[in-house]
């Protein structure tokens, strides 16, 4: 669709009140009696960097933790007054009565046991996407969220669009009519992915003694210094944390290529759905799906695959029908006579199409903060009035909203918390990775999971030839890196 559509840009006028009513909590954290709250930063470079900077705005930050010596001594610069750990776990025992606020920026593997340990001891957790690796961590989260009465917001930011909300309001409204299927695809990954990639000193040392014997000893000691080099920047017993002990290796793991590692990361469905999915969920209320089938281009369940196609089923609700949801990454898209009906001639790298018995709903990008009403003929059409939807409007930003649900000791103000949305979204997105589990043959179909939310329960894994599957439900945790 030509990027000069009328009204493509119509949503950002919308404005209006009170459409998600949250669930309220039994206990709440107690308001805050200092003007300056404190502020604890869990992981210093990237996300981590920009999610203590925006806390800086409301809070003194007093810890910084991260794994990464030459990460946390710029952070050491920038917060001359905070104190710097390399272990979540002294930084606890240490300053727990010094902070009232945690962010939590690691990779996806660390995220449940450090904002567990936060929320149980009454402070309120900021939480990259996704919110945790694994189903039963993030049921857990928003679980301890609630019983706590602590603040919490996940770091998918297109949720504080007053465009993304908007959109869910027009088709919760019927904009759309009756849905019938919802389409989502990705660019990610933007990182290495596949089989066969694990790489340590002695797999590399049997490498090099075969293929170059002569320059073997040269090769080898050269690569033993580089190793122990990174070793002496990054923590590397405290990076792995929870996770199986493995070897380090540089440019596999640390800084960021973890994403593509099924013990750490959850791959460009983990990586991006919280942000592609998130208008589709909350217009479609896409939680709870009974079963959840995937092809790939093939994996060895180590290293993610490259690219993939998941199909999620959604059981009706009293605002829908059953419908299936489609997910594609790794530059597979919808399938091309969805653009063509509806006249969408270059769709963009990433994006999502809501398809109704009126028409469809494109939202192009990764946020879904801009989207377009288009009928079955390819031709606009006006979105419902103003009158006609309500929503709640957000006059802070994301970020902002989680500060100021803190100050006015308001968690149900949270959009994106761990309890009402970002844990059954994190839930519904991860429950695609069991799939893929199962889809390791290149191009192949793998085995259809069948799925009981309630429960947290294969309901067929009796009968799935594929091993595994249960434990990317609940984890098995190292040392004393546990959950309850």
């Amino acid at each position: 669709m030509k990027s000069t559509r009328r009204d493509f840009m119509k949503v950002a006028a919308l404005t209006g009140v009170g459409y998600w009513a949250m669930a309220g909590n039994a206990s709440k954290a107690q308001p805050l009696a200092n003007d300056k709250m404190g502020l604890a930063g869990f992981a210093t470079g990237g996300k981590g960097d920009s999610d203590i900077g925006s806390g800086a705005r409301f809070c003194d930050v007093v810890v910084i933790c991260d794994v990464d010596r030459g990460r946390l001594a710029q952070a050491q610069e920038k917060y001359p007054k905070a104190k710097a750990f390399t272990d979540y776990r002294k930084a606890f025992d240490e300053m727990e009565k010094s902070f009232d606020v945690a962010t939590v920026s690691t990779p996806d593997h660390s995220h449940a046991c450090i904002a567990l340990r936060a929320m149980r001891a009454k402070k309120h957790c900021y939480v990259q996407k996704p919110l945790t690796r694994t189903i039963y961590e993030s049921r857990l989260l928003g679980k301890v969220a609630k019983e706590m009465g602590v603040c919490t917001q996940m770091g998918n930011q297109g949720s504080g669009s007053n465009g993304l909300r908007a959109g869910a309001a027009q088709v919760k409204a019927g904009a759309l009519g009756e849905i019938q299927a919802v389409h989502i695809w990705s660019n990610r990954p933007v990182w290495v992915q596949g089989p066969n990639r694990r790489q340590s000193l002695d797999s590399y040392s049997a490498q090099v003694k075969r293929d170059q014997p002569d320059a073997a000893d040269d090769l080898i000691a050269l690569k033993k210094a580089e190793v122990d080099r990174a070793l002496a920047n990054v923590d590397w017993e405290n990076w792995l944390g929870p996770a199986p002990y493995r070897d380090y290796w540089p440019g596999l793991y640390h800084a960021w290529e973890w994403r593509g590692w099924w013990d750490f990361g959850s791959g460009a469905l983990g990586d991006m759905a919280c942000h592609t999915f998130n208008l589709p969920y909350a217009a479609c209320d896409l939680k709870f799906p009974t079963s959840v089938v995937a092809k790939s281009s093939g994996h060895d369940h180590d290293s993610f695959p490259a690219r993939s196609e998941i199909k999620f089923e959604f059981p009706a609700t009293d605002n829908r029908p059953d419908i299936e949801c489609y997910w594609y990454d790794g530059g597979w898209k919808a399938p091309q006579e969805l653009f063509t009906k509806f006249k969408i001639e270059k769709p963009d790298v990433s994006g999502s199409l809501i398809i109704g018995e009126k028409g469809a709903m494109y939202a192009p990008g990764d946020n879904g903060g801009s989207w377009t009403l288009i009928d079955h003929n390819g031709e606009n059409f006006d979105p419902l009035p103003n009158d006609k939807i309500s929503y709640a409007a957000n006059r802070d930003g994301h970020d902002g909203e989680f500060y100021r649900a803190i100050r006015e000791n308001k968690p149900e103000e949270c959009f994106s918390s761990f309890y009402d949305y970002a844990g059954p979204l994190t839930e519904t997105i991860l429950l695609g990775n069991l799939a893929i589990w199962t889809a390791d043959k290149e191009n192949e179909w793998g085995e259809k999971v069948e799925w009981d939310a309630k429960n947290l329960l294969v309901t067929n894994l009796s009968s799935l030839k594929t091993e595994g599957v249960a434990d990317l439900v609940k984890p098995v945790y190292r040392g004393d890196h546990q959950l309850d």
